[in-house]
């Protein structure tokens, strides 16, 4: 995070619709995603214009460690970009982040 601005809302939501992108390229992944979070695949491309669900992509995305390093890998982001972008959208704070 040093050496460069914060992530703006519109980054932030970037970063989670690419992550959006990600888990609905594999079919395990999108089905795990779609049975967790109760949504039905004809309802994803309007509920990722709403910024709440954005972040609980994000929010999912981080809960899951090996999930959240695959995206990192795979679309070359830096974890705590991830994670700030995740802050952004006012996902979910980590429990190491809350006093």
């Amino acid at each position: 995070m040093k050496g460069r601005p914060a992530i703006t809302r519109e980054g932030a939501e970037e970063v989670a619709i690419q992550a959006l992108t990600f888990i609905a390229g594999d079919a395990t992944r999108l089905g795990r995603f779609l049975a967790v979070t109760g949504i039905g695949p004809a309802e994803i491309r309007e509920a990722a214009r709403e910024p709440q669900f954005l972040a609980g992509v994000l929010d999912y995305l981080i809960a899951d460690e090996r999930l959240l390093t695959a995206f990192s890998v795979e679309v070359g982001l830096d974890l705590d970009l991830i994670v700030e972008a995740h802050g952004t959208l006012g996902g979910t704070p980590w429990e190491r982040d809350l006093p």
